[in-house]
């Protein structure tokens, strides 16, 4: 899924940025510079839309515009949720499957890797 929010920056004296996105609950960061302030911004907001979809939690639309305090400034900020999981949740884990033996024995002797066999099939089905 692919999202755009906008987020408020404020700028800090010591020159470092602080970000919020007021439409999402907990949703903030900060970073050393600008370039590095929107880096972490669109880290933040795929982290949080994809804890969302996985709560089953209602996403909530984004606003226009936002009411800003004197310095600050609004940015659209971008992500996609589905590139962010493919990238940062890669943790592999252990499935159960059951297939015949004469599968089994013909794929051993045949040295074949049932790991990446099944990994392969699996993103031949869902499109990955």
């Amino acid at each position: 899924m692919k999202y755009v929010y906008p987020a408020v920056f404020t700028p800090e004296d010591n020159g470092q940025f602080s970000v919020n996105f007021p439409d999402l609950e907990s949703c903030y960061t900060c970073g050393d510079d600008l370039g590095d302030a929107l880096y972490m911004a669109e880290d933040v907001l795929a982290m949080t839309l994809v804890s969302y979809e996985d709560k089953g939690l209602a996403i909530p639309a984004p606003s226009k515009s936002l009411s800003l305090e004197a310095g600050e400034f609004q940015n659209f900020i971008s992500c996609d949720t589905e590139r962010y999981r493919k990238q940062n949740l890669n943790k592999a884990i252990k499935k159960t499957l059951t297939i015949p033996e004469w599968l089994n024995e013909k794929a051993l002797a045949q040295g074949i890797n049932f790991s990446q066999v099944l990994q392969e099939a699996l993103l031949e089905k869902v499109g990955g």
